[in-house]
């Protein structure tokens, strides 16, 4: 396993972070591909052989049982200062706002709650799950700055978001002597790359560590076209991210699929050994043993300037889609 600085931070990560999306008792029926605590364990035990050191969650996902199955885990299998792990809160409800909860109150009860899941005193990396137009963003950085001085988190983090967002956010936090973003994690893979409009040169120039989900486009780039997984036949939100342009994105599975085949490597590996030229850590979510074996063989696995440049080549533009598309407001609607 290779490590890396995250961004502007002293943590050290490993190249690949384990996403615990899929683990959690399913949501009434919803995200009925995620799996239980016992095969969860299993999969967390086997990053952590591998080198894996980076693990990200979220209070969102599954009702808070992705981060209470993580937490056990690592409790059991890990020293705390060896790990490093994010969680994520979300915005505030609209009962909130009704009731007049405030961006910083709002934030304390989401640390809290996700440390009394976790079973942690802290956590390395608090990310802000996604943008919230309904909140201040002088409240939003001055109540994360709060959760770093409290010592519930060592440095905070980002998704979801605009570059200019994230922009404005760290000049604020500059500004103020707050805490600044020092990760963004963002919707990024060989077959939607429109984080290199403007995120990655931000990132760049600013030394911010890129860390983007859907790795392999919810199985997508890991898969040889027409081979289908449960989460692929099961998810209705991975589905509406990317049929819309199935036709022009398998043009770049098909050459991911041949170009595996050349070098006697899974497709999971060439694409993510792309990503990786890319950025600091990709999260790879992981509901078996192999996709976390196949994630960490990726970093042994060098491109060629060729190669990287026959997978690149077939791009098209994409429009919004996801979370971005869902939680961006009209024009009428951005002057929160």
């Amino acid at each position: 396993m290779q490590y890396i600085k995250l961004g502007n931070s002293d943590l050290t990560v490993s190249r690949i972070c384990m996403g615990c999306m899929g683990f959690g008792e399913a949501n009434n029926g919803q995200h009925s591909w995620t799996i239980d605590e016992e095969h969860s364990r299993e999969i967390i035990r086997r990053g952590l052989e591998l080198g894996v050191n980076f693990f990200d969650t979220a209070i969102g996902y599954q009702n808070g049982t992705s981060e209470q199955y993580l937490g056990r885990a690592l409790l059991d299998y890990a020293k705390r200062e060896d790990v490093v792990v994010a969680t994520k809160f979300l915005p505030r409800t609209q009962d909130e706002i009704e009731a007049g909860v405030s961006g910083q109150q709002h934030i304390e009860r989401m640390i809290n709650k996700s440390l009394e899941n976790l079973g942690m005193d802290y956590v390395d990396l608090y990310i802000y799950h996604m943008w919230d137009y309904e909140t201040p963003l002088h409240d939003i950085m001055e109540g994360l700055n709060h959760v770093v001085k409290a010592g519930k988190a060592r440095y905070i983090g980002i998704s979801n978001c605009f570059a200019y967002q994230l922009a404005k956010a760290n000049a604020l936090a500059e500004k103020e002597g707050f805490a600044k973003f020092v990760s963004v994690q963002g919707h990024y893979n060989l077959i939607f790359r429109e984080e290199e409009r403007e995120m990655a040169r931000l990132c760049r120039e600013d030394n911010i560590a890129m860390t983007p989900y859907s790795a392999l486009a919810g199985g997508r780039l890991s898969r040889h076209p027409g081979e289908v997984s449960r989460r692929l036949q099961e998810d209705s939100y991975a589905r509406m991210k990317y049929d819309a342009t199935a036709e022009q994105d398998g043009v770049i599975i098909d050459r991911v699929a041949e170009l595996a085949g050349q070098r006697g490597v899974s497709m999971t590996e060439i694409s993510l050994a792309w990503l990786l030229t890319k950025v600091a850590s990709p999260i790879v979510g992981a509901t078996k043993l192999r996709h976390i074996e196949g994630a960490v063989k990726a970093t042994e696995l060098k491109l060629s300037a060729e190669e990287l440049s026959c997978l690149e080549e077939p791009y098209l533009p994409h429009k919004l889609v996801g979370v971005m598309e869902q939680n961006t407001p009209n024009a009428a609607g951005e002057n929160h």
